[in-house]
């Protein structure tokens, strides 16, 4: 059995991974929040100030969520030395499931929030909504987070190529 095997094996029963901690867990959450919130606000200041409806404001929303979510660990993996392709599919790998329930949540909470969806820029009730959504989706991801760091997966992946 060679070294890697071996420490893949020995580590099976011990409790969580090296790096599988709360701390990591909410690092790492944070980072995906970081990207999502420029992602989202932008998307829906732009939305709310073109007086364009619900829908495609939070499609817009989601869309630059991922994109602003995957660039920012994209950029960091290929400054560590990662080709751009490689990058990708770290990035894929890592912020994909992190996005996906940060959104859902996040987008749910304002979805909920009574008058958030008509609220204008200029209203405390979507600032309100919004960061309040972001709030709760720290709190819910950071356990999928942490479930996802102690398998190897999720930001496991990026902190390999650091």
């Amino acid at each position: 059995m060679d070294h890697a095997t071996h420490h893949h094996h020995t580590g099976a029963g011990h409790g969580a991974p090296p790096g599988a901690t709360w701390s990591t867990a909410v690092r790492a959450t944070l980072h995906c929040l970081l990207g999502c919130a420029v992602g989202e606000i932008l998307g829906m200041a732009i939305g709310t100030s073109l007086a364009w409806g619900n829908v495609p404001t939070m499609v817009l929303a989601i869309g630059l969520a991922f994109v602003f979510g995957y660039s920012f660990t994209l950029f960091a993996v290929v400054r560590a030395g990662v080709s751009l392709k490689a990058a990708v599919t770290i990035a894929l790998a890592a912020d994909t499931v992190s996005i996906a329930v940060m959104e859902l949540v996040d987008n749910a909470v304002i979805a909920l929030t009574p008058g958030a969806m008509d609220a204008q820029l200029s209203e405390g009730l979507f600032w309100y909504a919004l960061l309040g959504g972001f709030a709760v989706a720290l709190l819910a991801t950071t356990p999928v987070n942490k479930w996802m760091i102690g398998r190897g997966k999720g930001h496991a992946v990026v902190h390999a190529h650091h």
